[in-house]
């Protein structure tokens, strides 16, 4: 196994819209990644191609989705529309982007990737009660250029976080004090046919006010496919897991949320891609829980020293092995921590290992 240091640019991109009007937000953020998309639709371009699927069944697949996303938000599909006007590219292969989830699901040798999340929710003995989490996002390392931070403005509530180029969202906090993390599940029925997941989180963190009506709002998207969302803000936590069965409430144990890479829940799992993931999402898992387990953190610093792994350990910390070809090189791509009470995301340019050495950019929704 050879690794190496993941590919970082010097500046990493920050994204910012704000408006009333989505479709004038989404053009906004589209003149903004003008010179960057056609450099992660081609990283995609290869990654479908990888799986097998063909770029017509790509573009159906993606005009689906708008479809659906339509149906479901007019406001999201117009910023969607936006994004492509603003940067100059095609409509479908933006959508094909904000689907790329679904889209990926029919491959069967372009697996997803490999992201650890845990919440944490405090006592407060010496004061309120407080709740923050802290994610690796694990993806393609061909991809490590290919994300920004963001800030959007102008919906129900602005939201702060980390996405990809020409996605409008993956992980973040409102200015209401709704966090939500994000990883991707798998499930034999997982495919287009419902809201995007990327675009759902999109959605939660403008919409919602809080975890109630986050959980409100996802219960009520037709759902093709699946994923994790981790919400919280000041009084409340709840991990989910979404499925094409369902959606499905994960319990808290001992004050901490755990999310790897597969489901927690026995509905949803009984029709798992265990293949995809295992051994790999439970060894992640029970790695992480046993250390909460002996040392419950309680800062968002401890939080995010339960996902440092070494040599020997399960990765938590992702480096990409370069001895495997494209589809394979997972790499920890970024670390994000988010705060209801401060209403902010602290993203790393970097692995949990890099914390210290790198530095983190703090994005305020308040």
């Amino acid at each position: 196994m050879t690794t190496t240091p993941i590919p970082r640019p010097a500046h990493r991109r920050h994204v910012e819209a704000t408006g009333t009007d989505p479709r004038a937000r989404g053009v906004a953020r589209g003149e903004q990644l003008r010179d960057v998309l056609p450099a992660a639709i081609e990283t995609y371009d290869r990654l479908f191609a990888l799986g097998g699927i063909s770029a017509a069944t790509v573009r159906g697949d993606a005009e689906r989705a708008l479809d659906d996303i339509g149906r479901f938000r007019p406001g999201a599909r117009a910023e969607i529309e936006g994004i492509a006007h603003g940067s100059g590219t095609d409509l479908w292969r933006v959508a094909a982007l904000n689907a790329r989830t679904e889209i990926l699901a029919r491959s069967a040798t372009v697996p997803p990737g490999e992201c650890t999340t845990l919440v944490r929710r405090t006592a407060g003995a010496d004061g309120p009660a407080r709740t923050f989490g802290v994610q690796t996002w694990d993806w393609h390392v061909e991809l490590s250029g290919a994300w920004h931070t963001q800030e959007i403005r102008g919906g129900r509530h602005g939201f702060v976080g980390l996405t990809e180029d020409g996605i409008l969202g993956k992980i973040g906090v409102n200015g209401a004090g709704l966090a939500l993390h994000f990883n991707i599940l798998g499930h034999v029925r997982d495919g287009v046919g419902g809201v995007p997941v990327h675009v759902l989180a999109a959605i939660v963190l403008e919409e919602a006010g809080s975890v109630a009506e986050a959980v409100e709002l996802v219960r009520s998207a037709p759902l093709a496919s699946s994923g994790s969302f981790a919400l919280f803000d000041g009084a409340d936590a709840v991990l989910l897991d979404l499925s094409p069965a369902g959606v499905f409430p994960v319990e808290a144990r001992g004050g901490s949320l755990v999310r790897t890479n597969h489901f927690l829940t026995p509905a949803p799992a009984m029709d798992e891609k265990t293949w995809l993931y295992q051994p790999d999402s439970g060894e992640r898992y029970d790695f992480v829980r046993a250390r909460l387990d002996r040392a419950p953190a309680a800062t968002p610093e401890e939080l995010a020293a339960v996902l440092v792994t070494g040599e020997g350990e399960p990765a938590v910390t992702c480096l990409p092995d370069l001895d495997k070809p494209l589809g394979q090189r997972w790499a920890s791509l970024a670390t994000v921590a988010l705060d209801p009470a401060t209403r902010t995301a602290r993203v790393l340019d970097g692995t949990p290992a890099d914390i210290g050495s790198r530095d983190w950019r703090v994005l305020t929704a308040g």
